[in-house]
């Protein structure tokens, strides 16, 4: 009840103020697992991808975002967890697997997974390469993927923080894809990066980003 209470007053406050326009929604399947796999610019593109898609996304988030304490802590969870964020905790040992998993489940249960394949935000605004877990749970579940792409977000909120601010967004759905041809071979690191590079292609395609092929933390690091 609270993520529908939370949806219907972010949402009406999100067309008040940003107009946000809409292209591919039709492409997103009314029922069964599907994959959302999209660019990544800033903090709050999960939120505007949660309030304009139809049916209920989940996302995984980092465990941090809804273990605070006092007031502020609770808050905080509640927010979270009611915009569809998955807690897991990203930086242990076993942080990539747990994601996994947790994803794997969301699918399996017929429920619609968004998800960052480059891993992390953009630190300059370019698209990075891809990280091969998007390939694993598709292959795995056999959901369907539909890329897309997070246009202006960045000036809503550069940097990821700081007040939003008010610019134009677009969202923008591709095709969804299907890699059944690809069925028992999600433990080939040639299938899987191959499956990776098709998605980041359509979603570069989407976005009209300019296209990195290295990891977003590698560039980070060095920056």
């Amino acid at each position: 009840m609270s993520r529908i209470v939370l949806k219907a007053i972010l949402g009406f406050l999100m067309r008040v103020l940003y107009h946000p326009k809409v292209e591919g929604m039709e492409r997103i399947p009314e029922t069964g697992p599907v994959i959302l796999a999209g660019n990544h610019v800033t903090f709050i593109d999960s939120l505007f991808l949660g309030l304009v898609v139809k049916r209920p996304v989940y996302f995984i988030g980092k465990d941090e975002y809804v273990t605070g304490k006092g007031l502020k802590g609770r808050l905080m969870a509640w927010f979270f967890t009611s915009t569809g964020m998955i807690p897991v905790d990203r930086d242990g040992g076993h942080g990539g697997v747990a994601a996994l998993m947790t994803g794997r489940r969301v699918l399996e249960e017929g429920k619609v997974f968004g998800i960052y394949p480059e891993g992390t935000r953009s630190p300059d605004g370019r698209l990075y390469r891809g990280r091969t877990g998007i390939a694993r749970l598709t292959l795995m579940t056999g959901a369907p993927v539909v890329p897309f792409a997070m246009i202006g977000t960045d000036k809503v909120q550069p940097g990821g923080k700081g007040m939003p601010r008010i610019a134009p967004v677009t969202i923008r759905f591709g095709e969804a894809l299907d890699f059944s041809r690809y069925d028992g071979m999600d433990r080939d690191r040639y299938v899987l990066r191959a499956v990776t590079d098709e998605v980041m292609s359509d979603v570069m395609d989407l976005s009209g980003q300019e296209y990195v092929d290295i990891y977003a933390t590698k560039a980070r690091a060095a920056a």
